[in-house]
């Protein structure tokens, strides 16, 4: 006999309940892949630079990796984090902001700034939304015009999800048309892990598939 939802114990419906609810929150919701993440690599000098200037962002010793679990909510977040940013900074390259060639990281302390910027502003906006530090990593890549660049690397239960100022939408890892380089490790910031130079479709492409 088939039992209905009547006839099961209050603790099992419940269940029931909370399984339905789990599965209609994700119901919708985009999916990608992980990125491939090799050995240990340099550590940018931007990134050592700028942990001389806030210690406490690099100072909280090791932490157990954490994803962020994908919920509607979570991605309307990632999506209004990602534009506003993006639209709150003023780009400026590197040399013309700081008057060096050195890499400079920094948070956007007069409104203006260049990708590691504005990758740095949405990890920071993100951690004060409650979102876990160890699934934020700032990410090295080369752009689709063979320029360096870094973003944003959300690492979720639905896969990679890239944060980018060169484009408002949140994109996969692979569909970014990007070659990886190198990103931080989720158990300590200041552990880089090499990605090898893997490279996903263009966004064109992608969005064909």
């Amino acid at each position: 006999m088939v039992k209905t939802l009547l006839s099961l114990p209050i603790a099992a419906m419940l269940s029931a309940f909370a399984l339905a609810g789990l599965c209609q929150a994700s119901e919708g919701l985009p999916r990608a892949s992980s990125a491939p993440v090799g050995g240990e690599t340099t550590i940018p000098y931007g990134w050592v630079d700028f942990c001389n200037r806030h210690g406490e962002e690099c100072t909280l010793g090791k932490l157990a990796p954490v994803d962020v679990h994908m919920t509607r909510q979570v991605w309307n977040t990632l999506e209004d984090v990602n534009a506003m940013a993006n639209g709150a900074i003023e780009p400026i390259s590197n040399f013309d902001h700081w008057g060096t060639t050195l890499d400079h990281w920094d948070y956007p302390v007069d409104g203006k700034g260049d990708c590691k910027i504005y990758a740095l502003f949405k990890r920071k906006l993100l951690i004060e939304r409650g979102f876990p530090r160890q699934a934020l990593l700032m990410t090295i890549v080369r752009d689709l015009n063979g320029q360096g660049h870094a973003v944003l690397t959300v690492k979720t239960d639905r896969g990679d999800w890239v944060l980018d100022n060169l484009a408002d939408e949140v994109r996969p890892w692979n569909a970014t048309g990007y070659t990886f380089f190198k990103r931080q490790a989720q158990d300590d910031p200041n552990v880089w892990l090499s990605l090898g130079g893997a490279t996903g479709a263009p966004p064109t492409e992608a969005a064909s598939q």
